[in-house]
């Protein structure tokens, strides 16, 4: 069996005493030691304080590093990030990476506003973090960018005023807290007829928008967005009030990879933005646990070169082999899933015109992951997200 490949971002972590810690510990369970994310290595750190400062250091190395603790620990949003003293020293307070993004929040008066924070801060961070691993910019409009930054603005509707729109304007996220409830956001999703509705997803779309700005727009792959996704000068609000009278046309599941990404080329970007990362943190997370499509049970026809024939890639093997592996994987975790009598883990069927969006956007990201090659040493190859248009139903 094939060495199952590197994650970009581990999701599998251990405290000092050698029992598993995860993503959002702040503690170890166990033995109680603190923890601590730190973005840059994408490590989750067991740390000791600093004897007569506020930092904190590494616990086992001889040399370890010094880091502050995010402000946000003791909040309402939990975060368990760290901070390097030199960023600490330039901002008030000091905050991560993911917080320092965070405009606006909602009024945590309110006992239920501030469990809602924390689950948006929660996503927020996990977001942030595949972010950075993935080398995306990712600067704070408030103290780092203030032209080209991202903000997030976590708002909530006055009693009897305006319902807030989560959407993004020119690197501004706004966020409608009441999203973070449960029942709300499954009415909404059921309502409008989605397979699933996250506060992840959510993020994930929204910074889809931001980054077609970064990434796309004005610069050499608009016209190639434009041949795979549409023109995205037709005009938007016309596009999405067409789409909320009439529905999406019923062949959508032809050409993209959800119904509202069919309302408007931005749409279709950032469905498949979000798509995309959505695939390459599970199977991070999987890899990071030893879980490869090659090591289960499970075979479907493999998409072949053929399939990205004029994309311009000349070498789509090597990503072609691990997704081809993420289809097989996901259709076991479909069946775990229906053992639970729950809804499929991926309730999706991909069109090949969806597969080449998705390669389209792996393409603009320029991810290079480490997969397995023999011996001690690892090559870098190139990752990308086509898949096949079978299975999961």
């Amino acid at each position: 069996m094939a060495a199952v490949p590197e994650p970009i971002t581990p999701r599998k972590f251990e405290c000092r005493c050698g029992r598993p810690v995860f993503f959002r510990n702040s503690e170890c369970l166990v033995c109680h030691t603190p923890l601590g994310y730190d973005p840059e290595r994408r490590r989750l750190l067991p740390l000791e304080p600093v004897p007569g400062t506020e930092l904190w250091k590494e616990a086992r190395p001889r040399r370890p590093r010094r880091y502050r603790r995010c402000t946000n620990l003791d909040s309402a949003a939990g975060c368990n990030w760290l901070v390097d003293p030199a960023d600490a020293g330039a901002l008030d307070p000091p905050q991560c990476r993911a917080c320092r993004l965070t405009r606006t929040l909602p009024d945590l008066s309110l006992p239920a506003n501030g469990e809602r924070w924390a689950r948006i801060a929660t996503a927020q961070r996990r977001l942030v973090s595949q972010l950075v691993g993935l080398g995306l910019p990712v600067k704070s409009r408030l103290s780092e960018d203030p032209e080209r930054g991202l903000a997030f603005d976590l708002l909530q509707a006055p009693a009897g005023g305006p319902a807030v729109v989560t959407g993004h304007a020119d690197g501004v996220v706004t966020i409608d807290v009441e999203e973070a409830d449960d029942p709300t956001r499954e009415h909404r999703r059921t309502t409008l007829g989605e397979p699933y509705r996250t506060l992840l997803g959510h993020l994930r779309h929204e910074v889809g928008h931001y980054y077609w700005q970064r990434l796309v727009d004005g610069g050499p792959w608009l016209e190639p967005f434009r041949r795979l996704f549409g023109d995205e000068r037709e005009d938007y609000a016309a596009a999405l009030a067409r789409h909320y009278a009439q529905g999406a046309p019923a062949d959508w599941g032809a050409r993209h990879v959800s119904a509202y990404a069919s309302s408007h080329p931005w749409e279709d970007w950032a469905e498949t933005w979000a798509h995309y990362l959505h695939m390459l943190d599970t199977l991070d997370t999987a890899r990071s646990f030893g879980l490869d499509g090659e090591s289960v049970e499970l075979s479907y026809e493999r998409f072949g070169n053929a399939a990205l024939a004029d994309s311009g890639d000349r070498n789509p093997g090597p990503f072609l082999a691990i997704v081809n592996g993420w289809m097989e994987l996901t259709g076991v975790l479909n069946e775990l899933s229906r053992s639970m009598g729950m809804a499929d883990f991926y309730p999706f069927v991909l069109s090949v015109p969806a597969l080449r969006k998705l390669h389209f956007v792996h393409r603009v990201v320029g991810v290079r992951v480490p997969v397995a090659a023999p011996g001690p040493e690892r090559a870098l190859a190139p990752f990308g997200a086509t898949m096949a248009s079978r299975v999961l139903g």
